[in-house]
């Protein structure tokens, strides 16, 4: 049996950018360009917390981590 650490249930953004690859300033980047609506005020939000499925939906809107089709 092989012996994995438990997934986490929270992330940091510190965390979520190491997981990812990134820098936090990159994230943050990654965040606004992709999550937030450009009506949103970025001052009015919290400090960022993610879960495992937020950094999956990141990881695919960056392209990190996607192999390309080979094509014949």
């Amino acid at each position: 049996m092989i012996a994995t650490r438990p997934q986490k249930s929270h992330y940091t953004e510190t965390e979520a950018a190491e997981a990812l690859g990134v820098t936090v300033e990159h994230l943050r980047f990654m965040v606004r360009s992709h999550l937030i609506q450009a009506d949103e005020d970025m001052a009015n939000l919290t400090v960022a917390g993610f879960q495992p499925s937020d950094l999956l939906v990141l990881k695919l809107l960056s392209g990190h981590g996607m192999s390309p089709i080979s094509q014949h």
